[in-house]
């Protein structure tokens, strides 16, 4: 495996989770996944985060304690992408509601939440977390980006970190 990594890579072991990473020598860059020789993919999302007691950091940037359940972070999240695309009337679906909303007020609606709502300090910047690659962000809220077409806005993701829901700008 180490010989098929690309130039400059290699593999070492985290000292504090006791699992192999990739390094990177010249730039300096460590990812838990395999880097690939192929052209890496740049992503950019915006999120919302609601931690929870079982969060790895339970912790808010607004300096409050976090008290809720997993079932309440997740059912926060859910509250928060139906104040920004609003609620289906009639046989509509969730998804063409979406659709058929500006992408300025989706964008504007959701970055406003962000900055009310998140417990993440990356609510400071509307939720925005700038361009990440490949193996930069937690597998499941990069699963959940990958899977996302540019201005959709995802269901509850659930990662180490809490539930997410996720808006995905390029």
């Amino acid at each position: 495996e180490r010989s098929a990594l690309p130039p400059n890579w290699e593999v070492r072991t985290s000292k504090s989770r006791g699992i192999d990473y990739y390094f990177n020598r010249v730039t300096g860059e460590s990812v838990w996944e395999p880097p690939s020789a192929e052209k890496e993919v740049e992503m950019r999302a915006s999120h919302i985060l609601a931690k929870h007691i079982q969060s790895r950091n339970p912790m808010s940037w607004k300096k409050v304690p976090i008290e809720r359940t997993p079932e309440e972070a997740k059912e926060k999240v859910r509250d928060i992408r139906q104040q920004i695309i609003g609620k289906p009337v009639g046989d509509e679906t969730e998804e063409e509601l979406e659709a058929r909303m500006p992408a300025k007020e989706k964008l504007a609606r959701f970055a406003k939440l962000a900055a009310e709502e998140s417990d993440c300090s990356s609510a400071r910047h509307n939720g925005d977390l700038g361009f990440f690659g490949r193996g930069k962000m937690q597998k499941a809220f990069e699963q959940a980006v990958l899977s996302l077409k540019v201005g959709q806005i995802s269901g509850p993701v659930k990662s180490d970190s809490g539930y997410h829901i996720i808006l995905r700008t390029k």
